[in-house]
């Protein structure tokens, strides 16, 4: 890690900002005996961001009984770790839209992280039933630090950034750091230290791409499902080969101790509950048909596979 780049990369226009009411909410809820008196006071200071919250509280996605109508009341029943996740993540798509992306195509970099965290989620079900929060949150977050290094260093950045697309050859921590010194996992992990996320977040997203990383605590668990998920993430944001993708999907879930059956029932829908998130956050992501191939490619290989 070249902590020059890193630093020269934190002061620069590249790194979107965070709100005061943002910034101060994430205060109030990290200490564990926070008043949500104190919680709705810091909202409330604006008024957008209240209505935000109570847009996302009546979607769908979240099956919430009965119509939420006040701030308390949505703070209430979503709890502060799915408050947060959804105040950040309507803010990263907020301030994100503001900030040139480089050569990253900006549909693409929604999908993928939106598919990402659904998956993030869906397996921390599995594996990591009490992290799932987190999970979605670092799923969601965890590319950024892609769109940020092609912002702050262009061209330098460009035989990196040119491969995070649609049938994109994948690329590994170490060509990153021989291209610009550091990776796009510690990028994020800098920035989302710096908008005051918890540290197992934080840590999650830096040791994202390692596939030698053991799961001794919550973070290191998050981090092997960040991996699995972005893995099969990519492959729904493309045409992918029947047989590659196959392959890749058994890799992943071997990673994480999961059977390829888990997989095929969560693949039912991951569609579904992309195109409700991607209505909740205000952000357009196109159509695949990638679902359906995939999951045909993962029940081929278990019907072949040996009883």
């Amino acid at each position: 890690m070249n902590l020059h780049v890193l630093e020269a990369i934190k002061k620069s226009a590249a790194v979107p900002s965070v709100p005061q009411v943002v910034t101060r909410f994430m205060e109030v809820i990290q200490d564990p005996d926070f008043e949500y008196d104190d919680v709705v006071k810091v909202l409330s200071a604006d008024a957008g961001t209240v209505s935000e919250i109570l847009r996302l509280a009546n979607s769908a996605l979240f099956g919430l009984s009965g119509r939420v109508t006040s701030l308390r009341q949505a703070l209430t029943l979503l709890g502060p770790k799915r408050t947060r996740t959804l105040v950040l993540g309507r803010c990263l798509v907020d301030q994100m839209s503001k900030y040139p992306s480089g050569t990253v195509d900006a549909s693409y970099f929604w999908r993928r992280s939106l598919v990402s965290a659904v998956l993030a989620a869906r397996l921390a079900d599995v594996v990591a039933r009490d992290s799932r929060e987190e999970a979605f949150v670092s799923g969601l977050l965890a590319d950024i630090g892609v769109a940020i290094l092609s912002n702050a260093l262009g061209e330098q950045y460009d035989p990196i950034a040119t491969r995070y697309r649609p049938n994109g050859v994948p690329f590994t921590g170490d060509e990153e750091r021989e291209c610009v010194g550091v990776t796009h996992a510690e990028v994020s992990a800098m920035v989302l230290a710096g908008w005051g996320l918890p540290e197992t977040i934080c840590k999650a997203v830096n040791l994202q791409q390692s596939v030698t990383v053991k799961p001794v605590d919550e973070a290191t668990r998050i981090a092997r499902i960040l991996n699995a998920a972005d893995r099969i993430a990519a492959l729904l944001c493309e045409i992918p080969d029947p047989e590659m993708s196959a392959i890749t999907c058994a890799e992943a879930m071997a990673f994480i101790s999961v059977d390829l059956k888990t997989l095929l029932s969560i693949l039912d829908d991951i569609e579904k509950d992309v195109e409700e998130l991607a209505s909740i956050l205000r952000t357009a992501v196109i159509p695949s048909s990638a679902y359906d191939l995939i999951a045909q490619s993962v029940e081929r290989q278990l019907t072949a596979a040996p009883a």
